[in-house]
């Protein structure tokens, strides 16, 4: 592209006036989408770990004292002792990063703006620079949250500094967060409307 087009300026411009969601419905759709994200994990977890089992037709083990215990008095008379199997590297990552990121960027994407904790609490991302949500702006976004998170949390709290409510993951993503209602209000008066969501 050789030129500047100044399309974004314009999708701005139709933007302006559109209700902001507030803070606890903010809040409150990430707690929810919290909840998903633990479910999903612990059920994939929970599958891989019996799937593994299954396969290797092994029993999982723990130890006590570096020994493993033979008896159910040998484990109740160390109850208190056993010891924490290291958390391996990769389940942690895929913890902390993976599964939040897919959830988060392809729900996102998929639910053109809405994850269900959205949904539920009726608000949407809405980019201030494109019409859609792209893949890449809903992967952005997510990854966003992990640097709001890195900041101690200040990048969430910036809700209540920045003038358009915006947090690190929506200035890194160029998004708002705005009402269902508010979205939909202006979905009626533009004479090109979104591509409708179809439900």
């Amino acid at each position: 592209m050789d030129k500047f087009s100044a399309r974004e300026t314009e999708w701005m411009l139709e933007l302006d006036g559109i209700q902001l969601a507030g803070f606890w419905r903010r809040a409150f759709a990430f707690v929810i989408d919290g909840i998903f994200v633990t479910i999903i994990f612990s059920v994939l977890a929970a599958s891989i770990t019996m799937g593994y089992m299954a396969v290797t037709h092994k029993r999982p083990t723990f130890t006590v004292n570096g020994k493993i215990p033979h008896s159910e008095a040998e484990i109740e008379k160390q109850e208190p002792q056993l010891e924490k199997g290291g958390e391996s590297k990769g389940l942690s990552l895929v913890a902390d990063v993976v599964i939040p990121v897919l959830y988060f960027g392809l729900l996102l994407w998929k639910g053109k703006g809405r994850t269900p904790g959205k949904r539920m609490m009726k608000i949407r991302v809405v980019s201030i620079v494109h019409r859609h949500l792209s893949l890449w702006h809903s992967v952005e976004r997510a990854l966003g949250y992990g640097a709001a998170a890195l900041e101690g949390g200040f990048g969430f709290v910036q809700y209540f500094i920045h003038p358009y409510r915006r947090c690190v993951q929506d200035r890194i993503a160029e998004t708002i967060v705005v009402t269902e209602a508010g979205y939909q209000a202006m979905q009626h008066k533009l004479d090109h409307p979104l591509v409708p969501d179809g439900q």
